[in-house]
């Protein structure tokens, strides 16, 4: 347990983290959606959904990612008793949703099926973002999320990084190197 010290008439008194106010909005959202206010934990969901659909989407079958989306708040909005720093709640929600796209492939989904490139009939519009998202899919996993979540989510380094718990530096090379990686590949798949 987490225990501040405070000066009070000439001596220290222990004071429980739970009696000290919160200091970002972030842990006072938390705690309203602890205590039952459905609109807070809506705002978290407003807050943290792009990134939550970013992370499944780079791990799971498009098909699937929404469904998915929903079943990790619902785990969350279940779990939120267990979250020990409530600033903490975005990189909670983060692995949370990297493990439910673990146990949907666990639990037999199956790897959405391609279709051949020689197949007759004019171009769908969305073939060529189609084609870039599976390029990028083909990427190494830390490559993968951060360019989904900068690509497709439209977020910015800064809040990838605040959300996801990740250094800002560590999410500035990977963006850096997946998107050498992804112009690569895509100059490849181009060529053939």
């Amino acid at each position: 347990m987490n225990v501040l010290a405070e000066l009070r008439t000439g001596g220290l008194v222990a004071v429980s983290a739970e009696a000290a106010p919160l200091r970002s909005e972030q842990a006072r959202r938390v705690a309203a959606a602890r205590a039952g206010d459905r609109a807070a934990f809506g705002e978290l969901y407003a807050r943290h959904a792009r990134m939550v659909h970013g992370i499944l989407l780079a791990r799971a079958p498009r098909r699937d990612v929404d469904d998915l989306v929903q079943d990790v708040f619902l785990i969350a909005l279940r779990r939120l008793d267990d979250l020990r720093n409530p600033d903490a709640f975005g990189p909670w929600l983060a692995m949370i949703a990297r493990n439910r796209a673990a146990d949907h492939y666990r639990r037999g989904a199956q790897e959405e099926s391609e279709l051949p490139e020689d197949l007759a009939g004019a171009p769908h519009p969305e073939g060529e973002a189609m084609a870039v998202l599976a390029a990028i899919r083909r990427l190494p996993p830390a490559y993968r999320e951060p360019l989904i979540l900068r690509l497709v989510e439209g977020m910015t380094g800064p809040e990838i990084a605040e959300r996801t718990g990740l250094t800002a530096g560590s999410v500035r090379v990977n963006l850096h190197r997946g998107m050498e990686m992804l112009r690569e590949r895509l100059g490849q798949e181009a060529r053939r």
